[in-house]
C-alpha cells in the first residue's frame, strides 16, 4: 500500500545524500514560524521530519517540537546537528497516530503530495484528529505550475510517476479546496521555492 512513503526509498535517499537540501529552512517554514508565533502556538507535529531543517526555526523561536520520519538515517543526523532533547517517532506517516498528544499547530511540508489519494485524506484526516480546538495546520504542496506536471508515467488525474520511486499529485485551487475545506481551510497562498508550491492553512474549530 505505501508508495513513495516505503521506508527503503528515503533510507536510501538519506545515506547517500545526508543533508541534501542543506541547513537554512525552507521559506515555507520561515512564514509558517511567523504565523505560529502571531498566533501563539506552543507545541508542534511535523510529519515528514527529515533531518530537521525546518524543525529548527520553530525551535529557537520557542516553539516544542515533535516530529514523525521514516528514515533512521534522517533521524541519526537530526541528532547529530540538534542534539536530543525534540521527540522523532521513527515511523511512516501513514501509521498515524504515533501518540494520542493534541497540537497547537502541524506543519507539513512538499510531503502529502507525495501519497495515492487514500493516503493523503487519511493524513489530512489524521492531523486533523490531532490538533487542539483553535489549532492551526499548514501544508505546503506542489503546484500543477511546476514544469514537472505532466511530465513521466501518467499515474491517475494531476498524479505522476516523475521518475522511479518518486509519485507526485500536483494539486491546484480545485483540488486544494476539495481536499482541505472540511478540516477549516480558510487561506492558500502560491509560493516559489525550488519549485511553485501552495502554502494551505487550515484551522480547527473550537468546539
Amino acid at each position: 500500500m505505501i508508495t513513495n512513503e516505503k521506508p527503503e526509498f528515503w533510507e536510501t535517499a538519506f545515506i547517500d545524500k545526508q543533508e541534501m537540501w542543506g541547513f537554512e529552512p525552507s521559506k515555507s517554514a520561515v512564514l509558517t514560524k511567523d504565523f505560529f508565533i502571531q498566533h501563539s502556538v506552543k507545541n508542534i507535529l511535523i510529519p515528514g521530519f527529515g533531518y530537521g531543517r525546518n524543525a529548527q526555526i520553530f525551535i529557537e523561536n520557542g516553539i516544542e517540537v515533535t516530529g514523525i520520519e521514516i528514515s533512521a538515517t534522517a533521524i541519526a543526523l537530526a541528532k547529530k546537528h540538534y542534539g536530543t532533547t525534540t521527540t522523532i517517532y521513527h515511523g511512516s506517516v501513514t501509521d498515524m497516530p504515533f501518540d494520542d498528544g493534541k497540537y497547537d499547530g502541524i506543519f507539513c511540508y512538499a510531503l502529502i503530495h507525495l501519497l495515492d489519494d487514500h493516503e493523503r485524506q487519511k493524513l489530512i484526516s489524521d492531523c486533523y484528529h490531532q490538533l487542539s480546538d483553535g489549532g492551526y495546520i499548514v501544508f505546503t504542496v506542489i503546484s500543477k505550475e511546476a514544469p514537472t506536471y505532466g511530465k513521466g508515467k501518467f499515474i491517475s488525474k494531476d498524479r505522476y510517476e516523475i521518475f522511479e520511486g518518486v509519485k507526485m499529485f500536483f494539486y491546484d485551487r480545485e483540488s486544494i479546496h476539495a481536499a482541505f475545506d472540511k478540516v477549516g481551510l480558510f487561506e492558500i497562498l502560491s509560493i516559489n521555492e525550488s519549485q511553485p508550491f501552495f502554502l494551505i492553512k487550515c484551522r480547527k474549530t473550537k468546539a
